[in-house]
């Protein structure tokens, strides 16, 4: 059985179960910390078995799929978002900082003269729907190397203009993380390109994070700032991303 099937049966044998039942599940501190001691094991067997450099599957142009349904945030439509998109973000800079010898600030002209990649893969939705399309973008790792990580850095924090944390219950802004193992992985892209095309606003325009080994939900759009640290504790509610800090795993692999 595949983690897709899997993963529809328990949700249809979850929805067997009372609400009010759920609701106490969920305030369980037991209950939870049952959870992240099996999201561990998840992120540890799936390392163990597909190992650091395992591709996802890629596809070719035919097998692209007519309607990319844009998922979250289709538009952050805040006054410097909108600016940006008026001039086809020729301002726009991504600030690469925090761990780093040699903090950045790119415009997406200087992203496009960076080593890139092109890949036609599957975007997999923990909703349960699946999207086939041709990415290209900056390569993480060339940009991890030209900002120098230092030492003690362990994840990168993907800050974005998405807005959808401050129209959920004004938190602050939308972010993302993952390890320095993803973040050098060779799949793992900032894309610009979408189809042959620049990546819309519906899709995350002007750069949107490509994680091709995990769900949907990980691969933040609309991103401004990627930040080197060495923790995830003062970041949002401290799980690692906007919906980690609701509940979702913050390791997502497929």
């Amino acid at each position: 059985m595949n983690r897709r099937n899997w993963i529809q049966r328990a949700v249809a044998a979850a929805g067997s179960v009372s609400l009010g039942a759920c609701d106490r599940l969920a305030q369980s501190d037991k209950f939870n910390s049952a959870l992240e001691v099996g999201e561990s094991w998840t992120h540890r067997a799936q390392r163990l078995l597909l190992g650091r450099s395992a591709l996802a599957p890629e596809y070719t142009e035919a097998d692209i799929t007519g309607a990319f349904k844009p998922n979250g945030t289709i538009n952050p439509n805040t006054t410097d978002y909108n600016a940006h998109v008026a001039n086809r973000f020729a301002d726009w800079r991504l600030v690469v900082d925090g761990l780093v010898a040699r903090p950045l600030q790119l415009s997406l002209d200087e992203l496009r003269q960076m080593p890139s990649r092109t890949q036609i893969t599957r975007h997999d939705c923990v909703e349960g729907w699946s999207c086939i399309a041709k990415w290209k973008g900056v390569r993480l790792s060339a940009l991890a190397q030209r900002a120098g990580l230092l030492a003690n850095a362990r994840f990168l924090a993907f800050h974005c203009a998405d807005t959808l944390e401050q129209t959920s219950d004004g938190t602050g802004v939308y972010y993302e993380t993952i390890d320095l193992i993803d973040a050098m992985h060779p799949q793992t892209i900032l894309a610009y390109d979408m189809n042959g095309a620049p990546v819309d606003v519906r899709h995350g325009a002007p750069l949107r994070l490509r994680l091709e080994r995990q769900l949907g939900y990980k691969m933040a759009k609309y991103v401004t700032r990627i930040e080197a640290v060495d923790s995830l504790a003062d970041l949002g509610r401290g799980k690692g991303g906007f919906w980690e800090d609701r509940g979702y795993q913050w390791y997502a692999g497929i």
